[in-house]
């Protein structure tokens, strides 16, 4: 590329570049264009299935271990999560569900030993449960210069997608 072609391209094809990727919407064409650039620049994981996304309790559930085991992963980890809902009403999606351990340490099964020697599952904090991020993009809605549209920019968020048993960090 000649000095010639770079300048032509920096005048006149950089600005209709930045122009479309910073269109402006008004209102009713905003949820369509949201819908088109997240199907297909953006796509977004599923969501979890509705049983598995109720807000349940925010303790650590020893106790279930001893009843059957739960269908869901969240349910049977040893370090088990339930689902939040989150809203952010500039972004799209407006809503999702992240993670949240339930313990600050991992369900291990001891030994009883007492008369039954039953197995039980217990707390232990030789292990902490931790959140598994993944980073996701959202489109935020912004306000156009004109003061009435609005433009989507993508910005990219840590989602907590889980949690898992690690062992307890030890200073060196």
């Amino acid at each position: 590329m000649d000095m010639k072609q770079i300048i032509i391209f920096g005048l006149f094809l950089m600005p209709v570049l930045t122009c479309k990727m910073h269109r402006c919407y008004e209102d009713d064409e905003l949820s369509e264009a949201v819908e088109r650039k997240l199907r297909s620049h953006y796509p977004q994981p599923p969501d979890p299935s509705p049983a598995a996304a109720r807000d349940s309790p925010a303790a650590c559930p020893v106790a279930l271990y001893q009843q059957r085991a739960a269908e869901q992963l969240s349910g049977r980890s040893l370090s088990p999560w339930r689902y939040v809902t989150v809203t952010k009403e500039d972004h799209f999606p407006t809503t999702y569900a992240e993670a949240q351990c339930l313990c600050s340490g991992c369900i291990v099964i001891k030994d009883n030993p007492g008369q039954d020697k039953r197995s039980l599952p217990v707390e232990s904090y030789d292990y902490n449960s931790v959140p598994i991020k993944q980073t996701r993009v959202f489109l935020k809605k912004e306000l156009c210069s004109d003061g009435k549209k609005y433009h989507l920019k993508p910005v990219t968020l840590e989602v907590v997608v889980g949690c898992t048993c690690a062992r307890v960090k030890t200073s060196s």
